[in-house]
């Protein structure tokens, strides 16, 4: 139970026919969903900048035709693609630290208001790192500085909005709800590029700017009209997934509340020990919280990799023999992202189908292994073999990620062994996502050193990490590749015996 009462959102109170009894249960999961997604999405497009004006920033290519890039000190020097890394590092270190206490704070404050508080930051900040072009920054520490600040901010965002649609939704089919709602990743990815891609031309500050009102602009939706839990509309989940609509008169409130706030003092006197209990180390210890946060550590290596790198890497890579444009490039690399929408949507499916996180995860990150050797080898060949072999690369990599942030997450944080304790889920996010932070900061810094001795160095610091990422799943997919055998064999007997 959280230690104040979440406020209504002032939507509602400026249009009541949105709550019960005028609209039902399911009307609010669906607009839960697209709200939550919407913030998300503005979170990862206000990240996606620094990817795409890296080629404006760091070392110029060398062309056969003529180009007035210069580059922006201090990224342009023979050291630029290190100093771009420690940029990454320094948003993505502080997100990773971030994230561990934005769970923990998130499950004992209003979780829209500390969204929001987030999604404002995070804006204002990627507008202040826009502003050094404007003002003719050339200050390493004004950058770093802004991005640690920033990671901050951004860190508040994804146990906020796990923890919201946990709330809303129950199990039942959790991979494919949760594999649909966490293309929003993707999707943000998709419009920061179009976005900043489109307005570079016009300096590299505007590419900050637009993402930042944009999420500035996202968090005053989500202020007005986010709804935390059921319980905020007097509305009810059953286990079953079923609604239980209850009548919202003003007596029926009235009695609603001082019976919750009678229940609400029993409940705290009965488990006020197990509710302490389900701390920080404590979720560490639960089952099958370990290996996925390490799994998640290897696969957001990978997929950050990727999310700041690529656009650099396909300007300085020819295709077909020629190099391409940054507005290009920029543009090209969401294909990577559309091959990440499909790629969560079918892991979650199909984990929904067999009952089985942890294999449908080792089976992608497998196949994403002969992918990502394919894109490398023939990815220059062809612009058709660029496009295809990205997608596939994103569907696969993407796949194990959004569905161990989410629809497995959720569901090592609503166990049966912490059933009943309402703070267990966002720390269970952060822990396993804050872990996969760590490793999503160390990717993208990696790859700028390493990329200076080549990018097949890159590639196969990839690869290892996706075959380092499988094998801490192996006993939990062992696991359940045992479940499944023993159901199997109880289904066939129950079979015979009838």
């Amino acid at each position: 139970m959280r230690s104040n009462t979440p406020s209504l959102a002032p939507g509602f109170t400026l249009f009541p026919s949105l709550k019960p009894p005028h609209t039902t249960l399911f009307f609010h999961q669906i607009f839960v969903l697209i709200l939550t997604f919407l913030a998300y999405a503005s979170f990862h497009a206000s990240r996606k900048p620094p990817s795409i004006v890296k080629s404006v920033l760091g070392p110029t290519v060398q062309t056969n035709s003529t180009s007035n890039d210069t580059g922006w000190a201090p990224f342009n020097g023979p050291e630029g693609t290190h100093r771009l890394g420690e940029l990454d590092l320094a948003f993505l270190t502080s997100y990773a630290i971030g994230m561990y206490f934005a769970g923990h704070v998130g499950d004992r404050i209003d979780l829209r208001l500390f969204l929001v508080f987030g999604m404002m930051g995070s804006g204002i900040l990627t507008i202040i790192f826009g502003f050094g072009y404007w003002f003719d920054v050339h200050l390493l520490g004004y950058f770093i500085g802004v991005q640690v600040i920033c990671g901050v901010f951004q860190s508040i965002g994804w146990p906020c909005v796990v923890s919201v649609v946990g709330n809303w939704f129950g199990k039942e089919k959790r991979g494919l709800i949760m594999g649909v709602w966490t293309s929003h990743t993707s999707v943000g990815n998709i419009i920061g590029s179009v976005v900043a891609s489109g307005v570079l031309e016009f300096g590299w500050g505007w590419s900050f700017l637009v993402p930042g009102i944009l999420i500035i602009l996202v968090g005053i939706l989500v202020f007005c009209f986010l709804v935390v839990s059921p319980d905020d509309l007097g509305l009810e989940m059953m286990a079953s997934g079923k609604e239980i609509e209850m009548n919202v008169g003003e007596e029926n409130v009235a009695n609603l509340e001082k019976a919750e706030s009678e229940e609400a003092g029993l409940l705290e006197n009965k488990d006020s020990d197990s509710l302490a209990a389900i701390g920080f180390l404590e979720a560490w210890r639960l089952p099958g919280v370990a290996p996925f946060s390490f799994c998640l550590f290897f696969s957001k290596l990978v997929a950050y990799t990727f999310l700041y790198w690529l656009p650099f890497y396909i300007r300085h890579t020819a295709v077909a023999g020629v190099h391409l444009s940054h507005k290009t490039a920029g543009i090209l690399s969401t294909i990577f992202d559309i091959g990440g929408v499909l790629g969560g949507v079918l892991a979650g499916f199909i984990s929904d189908v067999i009952d089985a996180r942890a294999v449908t995860s080792v089976t992608f990150l497998l196949l994403s292994i002969p992918a990502l050797i394919l894109y490398r080898i023939y990815g220059s060949v062809s612009m058709v073999t660029n496009i295809g072999l990205m997608f596939l690369s994103g569907l696969l990599v993407n796949g194990p990620y959004s569905l161990i942030t989410t629809a497995v997450a959720a569901d090592l944080g609503t166990q049966d062994l912490i059933k009943g304790n309402s703070r267990a889920l966002a720390t269970v996010t952060a822990i396993i996502d804050g872990t996969g932070s760590v490793g999503a900061a160390l990717g993208p810094l990696l790859a700028g050193y390493i990329s200076t001795r080549g990018w097949n160095s890159v590639f196969l610091m990839l690869i290892f990490a996706i075959f380092f990422a499988s094998i801490f799943l192996v006993r939990v997919a062992k696991t359940e590749i045992g479940m499944m055998v023993s159901e199997g064999k109880e289904l066939g007997s129950s079979v015979t015996a009838s």
